[in-house]
C-alpha cells in the first residue's frame, strides 16, 4: 500500500475544487477532483489512505445520501463535509452516520486542514487494522481442522481435560496442540490468543 495519501474533493463548483485543490498542494498532499459522486465512482481507488471532500448539495445526489451509499463499499473513505446550506440536523445526520467534520461554508483553511488530517489519521489506522486482521487470518487458515476446533474451546475458557473429554484425546495430546495454535498464531499468553480470536470474530464468551 502506498502511504502517501490522496484528498479526493467532490463539489460541483469548479472555483470550489480548485481553491480546495490549491490549498491541499500548498501542504504538500495529494488532490483528485470530480464534478459528481457518478464521476468519482468511475475512478480507480488507489490502496492508499485518503478522504473525501465533500459537498453537501448536488445536483445528481446528495452528500449525505452517498456518504450512505458509501458504507461497506471499497469506495468508503472518511468524509469531510462541506457545505453553504448547512443545517443542525443535517450536520447530526452527517455525523451519526461517520464523517469526520461538518464545515459551513466559508470556513477556515485551517479548520479544512485539520479536518482532513484527522481523516487521514483515522484512516490510516482502518488500514492497519485491515493489514493485521489479514495476517492473522493467514495464520489462522495455516491450523489443521483438529487445531481450529481446540482453539475454538481454548478461547472459549475450556481446561486442557474438558477438551480432551470432548475430543477422546489425552490430556497431553490436547497441551501438544495448543502449544502448536500459540506457536502458529504467534500468541504469547491465553488472554493474546482471545483477542486475535475476537479481531477474527470467532465466539468468545459474552
Amino acid at each position: 500500500m502506498s502511504e502517501q495519501p490522496i484528498v479526493f474533493v467532490i463539489d460541483d463548483d469548479a472555483l470550489v475544487r480548485e481553491t480546495i485543490e490549491d490549498l491541499l498542494h500548498s501542504v504538500g498532499l495529494q488532490v483528485r477532483l470530480f464534478a459528481s459522486p457518478r464521476e468519482f465512482l468511475k475512478s480507480a481507488r488507489p490502496d492508499a489512505p485518503g478522504c473525501i471532500v465533500l459537498d453537501v448539495r448536488l445536483p445528481e445526489q446528495s452528500g449525505l445520501d452517498f456518504q450512505k451509499d458509501l458504507l461497506g463499499t471499497p469506495m468508503e473513505l472518511p468524509i469531510v463535509f462541506i457545505t453553504g446550506h448547512g443545517d443542525i440536523p443535517m450536520s447530526v445526520r452527517a455525523m451519526k452516520s461517520g464523517a469526520v467534520e461538518f464545515l459551513t461554508k466559508p470556513f477556515r483553511d485551517q479548520d479544512l486542514l485539520d479536518a482532513i488530517q484527522a481523516a487521514i489519521t483515522r484512516d490510516r489506522a482502518r488500514h492497519a487494522e485491515g493489514r493485521l486482521v489479514a495476517e492473522l487470518r493467514r495464520r489462522f487458515t495455516s491450523l489443521t481442522p483438529r487445531e481450529k476446533e481446540i482453539m475454538l474451546q481454548v478461547v472459549t475458557g475450556r481446561l486442557n481435560k474438558q477438551i480432551a473429554a470432548d475430543f477422546h484425546l489425552s490430556e497431553s495430546r490436547v497441551k501438544a496442540h495448543r502449544a502448536q495454535i500459540m506457536r502458529k498464531m504467534q500468541a504469547g499468553s491465553l488472554p493474546e490468543l482471545v483477542r486475535i480470536a475476537d479481531r477474527l470474530g470467532i465466539a468468545t464468551p459474552k
